[in-house]
């Protein structure tokens, strides 16, 4: 069970970061044989990359929709996804799984978005959560009379 910090908090992290969203689409939700290994292939990706938080991968979460899962990740760099994405064991069988078992088949998509977050240029706010997304990537910190809005959080003036 979850804890939950009542009142209101912010997430802090040094230094710039990326956000990572990859998802599949379920397009046939008949064609469980190609989409279920699709779904299922991202465990063992997550499990490398939490044990081996030398290739900047901090922390992921995910959300489900009726047709489709999406992971929210949080990285350390753009270099160090990149380097995940193009030399992880995990991630290459996957892909190559991918392509050669559902290829351009139409019966499952898959996507991703990545967002390169320069130092600072961020805001968070949770109120009676658990330590939830930037706040487990980085810091969960109560906010303060400096940091009441979001505004403020960001740096902004009145």
């Amino acid at each position: 069970m979850a804890v939950i910090f009542p009142g209101r908090y912010t997430a802090g992290i040094e230094g710039s970061f990326v956000v990572f969203h990859i998802g599949v689409r379920i397009n046939r939700i008949w064609a469980v044989h190609r989409w279920l290994p699709v779904t299922l292939a991202m465990s063992p990706m997550l499990q490398e990359l939490y044990t081996n938080k030398e290739l900047g991968f901090l922390h992921a979460s995910f959300h489900f929709s009726w047709r489709g899962i999406t992971v929210i990740q949080y990285w350390r760099s753009f270099e160090q996804l990149e380097h995940y994405a193009r030399h992880g064991q995990r991630h290459l069988k996957a892909w190559r799984n991918f392509h050669r078992k559902v290829g351009a088949s139409g019966s499952v998509g898959i996507y991703h978005e990545t967002y390169e977050v320069r130092n600072g240029c961020y805001e968070a706010m949770y109120n009676n959560m658990p330590v939830y997304g930037l706040a487990r990537a980085g810091s969960h910190q109560p906010i303060t009379a400096s940091k009441d809005t979001a505004r403020q959080r960001l740096g902004r003036k009145s």
